[in-house]
């Protein structure tokens, strides 16, 4: 192993494994029945699996020596019972170790090393490629395409957790963290019936509201804060496409009403990010020319998905327009505005440049 995959592996364990050791300890102190018991009797379960395994012991041995030596034996349902409790508590560690994970991320990852689009940009700009650059970038698009098994995802419920318990780790805020694994303890892991088409499609809305179109902004505004005039206003260099209810391979359950109710499901929840980031604005653009078209543009998404059976006619090239006339009233006033400007934009404002005209 080389001195960087070391130093890789150290700082992974240092940052996820040994925190998790610590977090993972307040499973075992959650106040829910047999809990506790169930922590214990994992951890004594898992030492024997491991030693009746370098014995050569087959599972119905290292089970039955389980039950033997662990517990008071017990009939073929509280043995069933007692399994499936452990499944239960090994779900919510491996969401423990995936928000750890994820919260840190940035320390585990060099981000401005080989690979990464900063370091790309750096190279950009050290070796005057920018018309290089510009000349990729006439005909480079990237689609991003989602896509899941029924299988293959968390409930919503449980995905809202994981991401509020990825920044709480971030913040080390051990009491919110307790509350949130206390929530966990408590939410189902398992959907009560088959999901439909429509619920994967669910499912990973949630992702596109909560990560790619997040992420979509920043990465177009890096770009464009330092190569402003690279970008076409009528190129799109990051598109998403949306499997779940629109595949026609021989799913028997999606059809075109599927596709169409999972369609308005897109539709609402890109329009409802778009309300977010235009409520964010309108309290830091308050003055006179600017507020007003605010407030039309903020009542007119909010129209669009929070009034039962309420659809206007709402494009893309409409809220585009309606921004960018925004952004130029407000940099035409004075140097007041002008200074307020420069701080809306480096908050609020920076999801303008990522929307696509298509």
């Amino acid at each position: 192993m080389d001195i960087s995959a070391s130093k890789s592996l150290i700082k992974f364990k240092n940052e996820v494994g040994t925190r998790f050791q610590l977090y993972n300890s307040l499973f075992t102190s959650l106040p829910f029945h047999k809990i506790e018991k169930t922590g214990i009797l994992l951890s004594l379960f898992s030492n024997l699996c491991e030693e009746g395994y370098h014995a050569r012991k087959s599972p119905v041995e290292i089970v039955d020596e389980f039950f033997s030596k662990h517990t008071s034996g017990g009939n073929e349902k509280e043995r069933l019972n007692l399994m499936f409790s452990f499944i239960q508590y090994v779900e919510r560690q491996v969401v423990l170790f995936d928000a750890l994970e994820d919260a840190s991320y940035k320390n585990t990852h060099d981000l401005t090393g080989p690979g990464t689009m900063k370091q790309l940009l750096a190279d950009v700009l050290q070796n005057n490629k920018e018309y290089k650059l510009k000349e990729a970038f006439k005909d480079f698009t990237v689609r991003l395409v989602l896509t899941a098994h029924p299988t293959q995802f968390y409930p919503s419920s449980v995905l809202g957790i994981i991401h509020d318990l990825s920044r709480a780790l971030i913040k080390n805020d051990a009491v919110e963290i307790d509350t949130l694994l206390q929530q966990l303890g408590k939410t189902a892991f398992f959907n009560k019936k088959k999901p439909t088409p429509f619920d994967e499609a669910v499912s990973l809305i949630w992702y596109l509201e909560n990560v790619f179109y997040h992420a979509a902004g920043r990465i177009m505004n890096t770009i464009k804060s330092q190569f402003s005039e690279i970008i076409s206003e009528d190129h799109a260099i990051l598109k998403m496409g949306f499997w779940p209810g629109g595949d026609r391979d021989g799913n028997p359950f999606v059809n075109c009403s599927t596709t169409i109710q999972v369609a308005d499901a897109l539709r609402g929840a890109i329009i409802k990010c778009y309300y977010m980031d235009v409520r964010k604005l309108r309290r830091r653009l308050t003055f006179d020319g600017v507020e007003e078209l605010l407030q039309a543009l903020e009542q007119k998404l909010y129209d669009n998905i929070f009034i039962p059976g309420h659809k206007t006619s709402l494009s893309v090239p409409e809220i585009r327009n309606t921004l960018i006339n925004i952004k130029e009233s407000s940099m035409s006033g004075t140097m007041d505005y002008l200074c307020l400007w420069c701080k809306v934009s480096s908050t609020g404002w920076k999801f303008l440049d990522c929307i696509s005209p298509h």
